[in-house]
């Protein structure tokens, strides 16, 4: 028996679905259902499964598009002015200015209701901005961001929203990016998120695109790798190596595949600020996250740890390389080699040289480099020599750095003439000397006292072009002063001044020094003067060398004046001070006085005391005179 039961509802209570099921569906007795016809089966078959499952629209309604009778009048004149090209925004929008508001503006932009073009769109509210007392708010300028992006218009957006985040400043993200979420428009977008944090990077904001990260991860949004990478680099960049290995956990925690790479730039970042413990727990976490550590890797560590003056944890990782699959490089041993160097142990950085020749790895100009120098560094400039000699026959070219290293070995060793030779070299290989290869050599000569020799050099660096500079200069000026030639090195300072190069107190000091040794203390106060003029403020040791120079010759009322004028201009007297005084008293003064000042001596602490001193010696000395 077939039974049919109607059904009351309403178009506006199911969806389409649901009412045709109603309007249709038949019950059958179970007794009958076996005599059903076969088209009448299968209908009710495709009826229990419309019914079973959840009622869920079998399709995808159509956006509404906005009905115009409920649209404010506001926005439909808004419009009208906008795209009234006939007349200026300035007069066909002059009378609704009053009446606008941020909100009209989010509402024009969502709903737009009479499809103004993007672009039109963008320079109306443009133009708006630059129409006081209206001022666009934090939403209104999201709301037409969004707006952009959704219409591809990504330069434009991104421009607005970095006038957001310039107009906001610091510590804003979490104003910003809430606003960010509230605001009406179009769906939130990988871009909008994308650009907010990267405008927050150019800023060097660092710590508010952190923020927005965290922000957004909690939101589930899906956060852009490259955007992270930005973060990352700037952190390491800035140095905040424990910020971005935070950051990096984080990123990770994300679910991103983490890369080797990052993992050993953060190995170098930590090693060479000398952080070697915070690098080896970066090593030690690599295998945690499914990687194996790579050459670079243990390289990374061992140069860390052999940078830190731990060379025995250098060569335990030199072995744990040889014990995995993996080999030593040329790194490898030029890291050991130049940690054995620095430490003198020669003898076994040249054994390490061998076996990496013994293992088909062919030492690099920097290896050689390192040895010159370690040998150079102590005396043994005949094997530094020798080892150049390697380079040359195993077709390795020599840089400027290994030239000059091995100049300063043979200056310092007093080998002038194979320095010069070397200096020929450099030329007939193709390079040309540099500030340092002469500045080495001028070095050795004043050593061997070979001022000519110097002068000469100096004049080369001129004639090359090679700009001299101040320590060129105290140089020349120290050594001419040690043998005596002062005049010379008055002229040298006269030179150096000429050229725009600022003396400093020891470089005045030194050229005073020699006048006063001299016995011409009237030209070191002439410089004593120029010193004061050209803004240098002498010190102590500058005023010890002009009394010094006066004691000698006897003049003890110039010096207790000039010992008033140190205290005057607030330097303060030193024992040396106080014995060039106490020398020249003794020398030019009665022996009584000589006798009372060295027993004295201990007690006299500023130039009243001194003063007094000196007068009650002086006047004892004349009240025994007249008895």
């Amino acid at each position: 028996m077939l039974i049919c039961i109607p059904f009351l509802v309403t178009r506006s209570s199911l969806d389409p679905g649901a009412i045709f099921l109603c309007m249709t569906m038949r019950i059958f007795r179970r007794d009958h259902l076996h005599r059903a016809p076969p088209l009448q089966i299968q209908f009710l078959r495709l009826i229990s499964s419309i019914s079973a499952t959840t009622v869920t629209p079998w399709y995808t309604a159509p956006p509404s598009s906005p009905n115009h009778q409920d649209i404010d009048p506001l926005l439909t004149a808004l419009s009208q002015a906008i795209t009234n090209t006939s007349n200026p925004l300035e007069t066909s929008v002059r009378k609704l200015l009053p009446s606008l508001k941020p909100y009209h503006i989010i509402d024009l932009i969502n709903i737009n209701p009479h499809s103004l073009d993007p672009q039109v769109l963008l320079s109306f509210f443009k133009w708006l901005s630059t129409q006081p007392p209206f001022r666009h708010t934090i939403q209104s300028y999201f709301a037409m961001i969004k707006f952009l992006s959704a219409h591809q218009m990504f330069p434009e957006a991104e421009s607005l929203l970095r006038f957001v985040v310039s107009r906001k400043g610091k510590h804003s993200a979490g104003s910003v990016f809430q606003a960010f979420i509230e605001t009406k428009g179009t769906q939130h977008n990988d871009f909008v998120f994308d650009a907010l944090l990267n405008c927050y990077v150019d800023n060097e904001f660092i710590s508010d695109a952190i923020q927005c990260f965290r922000l957004a991860k909690v939101q589930n949004f899906r956060i852009l790798l490259q955007s992270c990478r930005r973060v990352l680099d700037y952190l390491m960049k800035s140095n905040s190596n424990s910020t971005a290995w935070g950051f990096y956990l984080e990123v990770l925690g994300c679910g991103y595949p983490p890369d080797i790479y990052t993992f050993n730039n953060l190995m170098h970042k930590f090693s060479k600020e000398g952080m070697i413990n915070d690098a080896k727990m970066v090593f030690d976490e690599i295998p945690k996250w499914g990687l194996r550590p790579s050459l670079v890797s243990f390289n990374t560590l061992l140069n860390g740890y052999c940078k830190s003056g731990k060379l025995d944890e250098g060569f335990r990782i030199k072995k744990v390389i040889e014990e995995s699959t993996l080999a030593p490089d040329v790194f490898t041993y030029s890291v050991l080699i130049n940690a054995l160097c620095k430490e003198s142990k020669l003898v076994t950085a040249y054994q390490l040289f061998d076996e990496m020749s013994r293992r088909g790895l062919h030492p690099n100009d920097v290896i050689f480099t390192t040895l010159i120098n370690g040998l150079c560094r102590n005396g043994k400039t005949n094997l530094a020599m020798q080892m150049y000699s390697k380079m040359v026959v195993r077709g390795i070219k020599a840089d400027l750095i290994t030239f000059n290293t091995l100049i300063n070995g043979l200056c310092k060793s007093g080998k002038i003439n194979e320095a010069r030779n070397l200096i020929d070299e450099i030329t007939r290989v193709g390079l040309t000397p540099d500030k340092i290869t002469y500045t080495c050599l001028l070095d050795g000569c004043f050593k061997e006292g070979d001022l000519q020799l110097a002068l000469v050099v100096k004049e080369k660096m001129v004639k090359e072009g090679i700009e001299l500079d101040n320590v060129t200069f105290t140089a020349l000026i120290s050594g001419l002063c040690r043998e005596g030639l002062v005049v010379n090195a008055e002229k040298l300072l006269r030179e150096m001044t000429k050229l725009g190069l600022k003396p400093n107190d020891a470089t005045y000091t030194m050229v005073i020094d020699g006048f006063c040794k001299k016995g011409d203390v009237k030209m070191g106060f002439q410089l004593l003067k120029e010193m004061r003029r050209d803004g240098i403020v002498p010190g102590i040791i500058t005023y010890n060398v002009l009394m010094n120079g006066l004691c000698k010759l006897g003049q003890m009322k110039n010096a207790n004046k000039l010992l008033k004028s140190m205290l005057d201009l607030g330097v303060f007297p030193d024992d040396i001070t106080y014995n060039i005084l106490l020398e020249g008293h003794c020398k030019y003064g009665d022996v009584e006085v000589l006798e009372k000042l060295r027993s004295e001596k201990g007690v006299i602490y500023d130039y009243a005391s001194y003063i007094s001193l000196v007068e009650g010696s002086i006047k004892t000395s004349k009240h025994h005179q007249k008895r």
